[in-house]
Order: C-alpha cells, then sequence, then structure tokens
C-alpha cells in the first residue's frame, strides 16, 4: 500500500522543503513548491528521451519523444499541484 502512496508523499515533500527553505511566507513557498514539481517533471521527460534514444536508437528517440510530451503534460499537473500544496505548507509553517 505505501508503493501507490510513496510518489506523492515524495512530491509533496519536495515542495515542502522548497516552501521552507524560501522566505516570504506561504505564497513564496507555494512558488518555490510548483516550481520543484516542474523542474522534476522535466528531469523526468529528458531521462525519457535519452533512454529512448540509447537503448532503441533513433526510433526510440520518437518514440521516447512522442512518450515524454505526454507524461511531461500529466505530470505537470500531477506533480506541480502537490508540489504547489507541500510548499505552501512549508512557507507556512517557516513563517
Amino acid at each position: 500500500i505505501l508503493g501507490i502512496f510513496l510518489p506523492a508523499i515524495g512530491t509533496l515533500a519536495g515542495g515542502f522543503v522548497a516552501g521552507w527553505m524560501v522566505r516570504g511566507g506561504i505564497w513564496n513557498g507555494a512558488k518555490a513548491g510548483l516550481l520543484a514539481g516542474l523542474l522534476g517533471a522535466i528531469v523526468i521527460s529528458l531521462l525519457i528521451v535519452i533512454g529512448g534514444t540509447i537503448f532503441f536508437g533513433p526510433l526510440g528517440f520518437i518514440a521516447g519523444l512522442g512518450a515524454s510530451i505526454l507524461i511531461v503534460l500529466a505530470v505537470f499537473i500531477y506533480q506541480g499541484i502537490l508540489s504547489l500544496i507541500g510548499g505552501a505548507i512549508g512557507g507556512a509553517l517557516h513563517h
């Protein structure tokens, strides 16, 4: 059951840490958490494209690019919102 919640907990924790580190209260914490979530989604998509290229050549690049576009759209929303919430909590507790 922990496997289901672990990605959400990790994203919230990352946003919380980003919000805790940034000064300025809830709003700046939320912005820092959102940025952390979006950067995490970009890193995931780059790893998919690079992995597809390394293992499958040009076809893997095209498949990885297509998959990464879909994943980035979904993960931007998922990680962005959860990190924003975590950042707001971190900013509120630090302030």
